[in-house]
Order: structure tokens, then C-alpha cells, then sequence
């Protein structure tokens, strides 16, 4: 009889990926949660997310939290050695008879991604990031900074290209763009003034929401909102490009895995992408992450928990 179960998490700005599996390996429940991205939404709002994860995942299950043996969390902000020790304490609490990891969202992707082989995995949800394994068993990232300072080609970059875009035209400053009479509707806001308020209360909000704005007015045929996903796919290609180089993978035959909500919605920011990775590194088999990250932290969950 079964008995030992694990737990991985795959958190973001955006929402949270809980999966559980058996000591077999076999998948028992996954749930989805809130954002659990504590540097963008608050420790508390974070561990609000992470709980209903863990608890939901565990009923769907018929499991109690004895029988967790381990728990690998992959949660963006994790790269940050100052969350990962308010993180750990958490889960230590609810599954005391766990071994418990948590580090960054690319780590367990590129775990799901790759199998603990070489290859590279390329991020661009609400944050953006490049992450791989070299042949030596070595590490490079590239992005990963968070939407102050980073997060190029992101969902949130995008959207907030988006709003630049349209308070430059409104300033006779750029191109006029459809995009003008989209963003507010989608946001169900009256004028640009309350747009104004809500972005410095809640980016958040307001900027991801914004990406499939973005995707329609382009395939529409809006040459600014073309623009915005071309420049995001070549933000994208370049951090892929970085870690590829410094990894020594340019000409080598390795996995490079798309992953995050960016991708798989738009067939110009997917051509562009596509078109630099091939002429960057011709061997690379690119693909999109063929499940939730959440089940790679699993089983890396299983493997770390080994006596």
C-alpha cells in the first residue's frame, strides 16, 4: 500500500501550480491557486495561495499531511536567499514529516524541462527569465529581475509597452494605435485617469492583463502592438541567446523549453522567437514545456526525500 506522497509547487505572479505524486511516481491530484510570487504580492498573500494549495491538493488526494514525506516549492522571487528562509518555515509547519526545498520557479522548470539533463528553459509569464544546465553540469540565468528593473518580453512588459504606446501617441509623440480604444474597455475603466490610478496601486492588475490586448490589436493588423511582441521576442531570444553561449551550447543538440503564459498566443512573437533561436543555435530542439513545472518540483520533491 502506498503510502508516501510528494508535493511540488510552481508559483508565480500570476497563479500557483500544486501537483502531488506517489512514491511510484504516479500523479495523485494537482490544484490551482492564487500568485505566490511573495516579492510582488506580500509574504502574506503569498502563504495565503501556497495554503489552499497544499490543503485542496491533499483532499482531492485523501492524504493527510503526515504522509508528505517531500515538498519542493519552485516560487518566482525564490532565487532570493532572504525568501527562501521565510518560505521554508511555512511548509516545515505543515508537513512536518517532509523534507522540504524551495527555491526558484526556474529551477523546477528546468527540472520538469529537462530531467536533470542539459538544455534550457525560457520563461516569459507575468516575469521573464532564461535558466539552463550546461554539459559540466554547470548554471547560467539570464533575466529573472522582476518587473522594476527586468522582465522583458513578459506579460507585463508587454502590457505596459502597451499603455507607453498609447499615452505616447496621445502626446503626438508615436504612431497612432488601435490599441487606444482597447486597453480601457478590457479594463472595464472609464478614462485614463483611473487607468493612472489603478496602475500605481496595482500594476500588477493592469499590465499582464493587457498582453492579449496586445495579441488581438496585432493580429488585426495594428503595426504598434506588432511591434511591442517583436521587441518582446527579441528581448526573449537574446536572454535565451546569453545563457545558450555561456553554457557552450551553441552548436550542441539540446533541449530549449518554452514555458509561461506569453507563449502559445501569438504567431508573430512565436515567429520572431522561433527565427532568432534557430539562426542562434541551429541544433537547439525547441518545444513548449510538455506539463506544469509543478510536476518536475515533484519529483524532485521524491528525489531529494531519499534516505
Amino acid at each position: 500500500m502506498v503510502d508516501d506522497f510528494f508535493l511540488g509547487f510552481d508559483g508565480g505572479g500570476t497563479k500557483t501550480t500544486a501537483i502531488l505524486i506517489d512514491s511510484s511516481g504516479r500523479e495523485r491530484a494537482r490544484v490551482l491557486s492564487g500568485p505566490s510570487n511573495p516579492l510582488r504580492i506580500g509574504f502574506d498573500a503569498a502563504f495565503e495561495s501556497l495554503t489552499f494549495a497544499s490543503t485542496e491538493t491533499l483532499r482531492v488526494a485523501g492524504v493527510v499531511p503526515q504522509q508528505v514525506r517531500g515538498v519542493c516549492a519552485g516560487l518566482a522571487g525564490a532565487g532570493r536567499r532572504s525568501v527562501i528562509i521565510r518560505i521554508e518555515p511555512f511548509f516545515k509547519k505543515l508537513f512536518p514529516q517532509a523534507v522540504v526545498h524551495v527555491t526558484a520557479d526556474f529551477s523546477v522548470a528546468l527540472e520538469a524541462a529537462t530531467n536533470g539533463g542539459p538544455g534550457v528553459v525560457l520563461i516569459a509569464g507575468t516575469g521573464s527569465c532564461a535558466f539552463g544546465r550546461g554539459p559540466d553540469g554547470s548554471f547560467a540565468r539570464a533575466g529573472g529581475y522582476g518587473p522594476w528593473i527586468g522582465d522583458e518580453g513578459s506579460a507585463y512588459h508587454i502590457g505596459r509597452q502597451a499603455v507607453s504606446a498609447v499615452l505616447h501617441a496621445r502626446d503626438a509623440l508615436a504612431l497612432p494605435t488601435v490599441l487606444e480604444e482597447r486597453i480601457l474597455p478590457a479594463l472595464n475603466l472609464p478614462d485614463w485617469d483611473q487607468l493612472t490610478e489603478r496602475i500605481a496601486s496595482q500594476p500588477d492588475g493592469v499590465f499582464p492583463d493587457l498582453f492579449p490586448v496586445v495579441v488581438r490589436a496585432a493580429d488585426a493588423g495594428d503595426e504598434v502592438a506588432r511591434e511591442i511582441l517583436f521587441t518582446a521576442a527579441a528581448a526573449l531570444g537574446r536572454m535565451a541567446g546569453s545563457v545558450i553561449l555561456r553554457l557552450g551550447l551553441k552548436k550542441e543538440r539540446f533541449p530549449l523549453i518554452k514555458t509561461g503564459g506569453v507563449f502559445g498566443h501569438s504567431a508573430h512573437l512565436e515567429a520572431k522567437l522561433g527565427a532568432m533561436l534557430a539562426n542562434f543555435a541551429p541544433n537547439a530542439l525547441l518545444s513548449d514545456m510538455p506539463d506544469s513545472p509543478a510536476l518536475g518540483a515533484a519529483r524532485l520533491a521524491h528525489r531529494l526525500s531519499a534516505p
